[in-house]
């Protein structure tokens, strides 16, 4: 089922997320020492800033609402009265969830797994298509 392939994608990101905010912390780091020197540099602002930028990159959230949306499409698809709409609009959710985790993500290898999502939330909606 594709809903299941997505949540398996999500598994990929989730694995590859726990290097991501290091990785981004130590650029901005080495970023700032370039440019100002190390001297120059308040750290308990550099911690705030950086606590305050890292917040917004944070894809918690966006992995929760995905994950529940692709157990609710996968609940309405097996029951009696699943219809095509309401299997449309959960779809549409999952996209916003995927292109939000795609546009915080700030990894390239997160960013390819999304596009992997979106292929097969692309396949989900033709399939869609020939049932509404």
């Amino acid at each position: 089922m594709r809903s299941d392939k997505i949540m398996s994608l999500l598994i990929e990101v989730e694995s590859r997320e726990t290097s991501r905010i290091p990785l981004i912390r130590e650029k901005l780091s080495n970023y700032l020492e370039k440019a100002v020197g190390t001297e120059q540099v308040d750290k308990n602002r550099f911690e705030q800033e950086l606590i305050y930028y890292i917040d917004k990159l944070d894809i918690t959230e966006e992995k929760v609402r995905l994950r529940s949306h692709c157990n609710y499409f996968r609940k309405a698809l097996e029951s009696s009265d699943a219809n095509g709409k309401k299997l449309a609009f959960i779809s549409q959710e999952m996209g916003r969830e995927i292109n939000t985790l795609g546009s915080k993500a700030n990894n390239a290898e997160i960013q390819q797994i999304v596009v992997q999502m979106k292929e097969e939330l692309e396949k989900i909606k033709e399939q869609l298509l020939n049932v509404i």
